[in-house]
């Protein structure tokens, strides 16, 4: 049988009007029953978080500069599930990465800034509007990532360049700062006024504290409040040896899939999840011993404490049609995957969905996409082939998922 689409793409390639790509379906992906991830592109560089513009354009934030540049563009000219342009631009890498019409929102580590998207270009037709300047350089939890409401406001997560506010950091034995001065500015969400340029941290709003690193944070619409997935504490055996064992260091605390309110706290340091107690236990940094309570019973508790370094790094809440009625206002997580867990396998690897009935989480989360690390036994990340780091929702309800290590983006559909 005669393929007219392929016949009218290659024709088109030839007149010069657009690159001609063939749609692949990643069969190595293990997803449910119905669905289809295709490869939208490949080989883009070390991607970060994504959005999806009204028009179906797609961009990634890119953790390095790949061609000088730290975001790509992506369009599919002829709706067969692959990008057929594609264009760098911006010169500074990053993570957080949000369209909101007719801006596209890009976080480096010590910024944010928007570009304006009209017309149906796929790139900015002017400069760069600094919304956020001057945010902390840090070597740890650096990277910058951020949610909208409905009322312009733009919530930032600013992670805490520390494990656990040591005083001598990440040092066996070294007890943590109390009062831990790193909360001032860090280990929080920050809400700054979407629409103005040139704000600094010090004219934002401090909307909730105790929070180690969220790179995975999104607004829901449903019920109209913040909510992430915070990143557990490391190294309980490697540096309170007579408190915890190799066993303990791979399989606490958990990772928090947290709702956020105004002045939520959350507990970092002072405290961390145990998901096996089903309760916040004192940090040994604090005088814990792994059942203590103390001061923890004051800090928020998680909605689901996940299994210790998986390493959520993306929330999303679904809200198209395309997907059947399950999936519906729920939640999917990207987890990164571990690299602490030696001598023991690392974990995670996967994208999760979180079900919502009546407005509440369901406790038994699936697995919703994996076969990412394309190995069962992993000693280390860098031995894993892919490994999910962004998502975002297309205008037709599919999603799209990105990959760190290769740079791979997927695009999965109901069919």
């Amino acid at each position: 049988m005669i393929n007219l689409k392929k016949i009218i793409g290659i024709l088109l390639v030839t007149m010069g009007i657009f690159s001609y790509a063939t749609a692949e379906i990643d069969t190595a992906l293990v997803l449910p029953k119905g669905f289809k991830a295709y490869i939208f592109a490949d080989n883009l560089g070390r991607a970060r978080h994504i959005t999806i513009n009204d028009n179906g354009d797609v961009y990634v934030a890119l953790r390095e500069l790949k061609n000088g540049k730290g975001i790509v563009a992506l369009r599919d000219r002829d709706g067969d599930h692959v990008a057929d342009d594609i264009e760098y631009f911006f010169e500074q890498p990053g993570t957080g990465i949000h369209w909101k019409s007719p801006w596209l929102y890009f976080a480096p580590d010590t910024a944010v800034f928007r570009m304006k998207i009209v017309n149906g270009n796929l790139l900015p037709e002017t400069g760069p509007e600094q919304i956020v300047r001057g945010l902390p350089l840090q070597r740890q939890h650096a990277a910058k990532t951020m949610a909208f409401d409905g009322d312009d406001n733009l919530y930032l997560n600013i992670g805490a360049p520390a494990n656990a506010c040591q005083e001598d950091m990440r040092t066996p034995g070294s007890p943590g700062m109390d009062p831990c001065p790193l909360l001032e500015n860090y280990g929080g969400i920050w809400r700054f006024d979407a629409d103005l340029p040139g704000q600094h941290q010090s004219d934002a709003f401090h909307y909730a504290t105790g929070l180690r690193h969220c790179v995975a944070i999104d607004w829901n619409s449903a019920d109209g409040t913040l909510y992430a997935v915070q990143h557990g504490r490391d190294q309980l055996y490697s540096l309170w040896k007579k408190l915890f064992t190799k066993k303990d260091n791979a399989e606490l605390p958990a990772e928090e899939f947290i709702r956020i309110h105004e002045n939520s706290d959350f507990g970092w340091p002072y405290c961390y999840y145990d998901h096996f107690q089903n309760k916040k236990v004192l940090a040994p940094e604090y005088g814990g011993d792994g059942e203590k309570i103390g001061r923890c019973a004051k800090a928020e508790d998680p909605l689901i404490g996940f299994p210790a370094h998986w390493a959520p790094n993306d929330l999303l809440f679904y809200s198209g049609d395309q997907f059947p009625d399950h999936y519906r206002n729920g939640a999917f997580i990207a987890f990164h995957g571990s690299w602490n867990r030696a001598p023991f396998p690392q974990a995670g690897y996967r994208v999760v969905f979180v079900p919502f009935k009546k407005g509440e989480p369901v406790k038994e989360w699936e697995t919703f996409a994996n076969g990412f690390s394309g190995a069962e036994d992993l000693k280390s990340p860098y031995e894993a082939e892919y490994r999910p780091m962004g998502l975002a929702m297309a205008p037709d309800g599919s999603l799209y998922i990105t990959d760190s290590a290769k740079g791979r983006v997927w695009k999965v559909v109901a069919e």
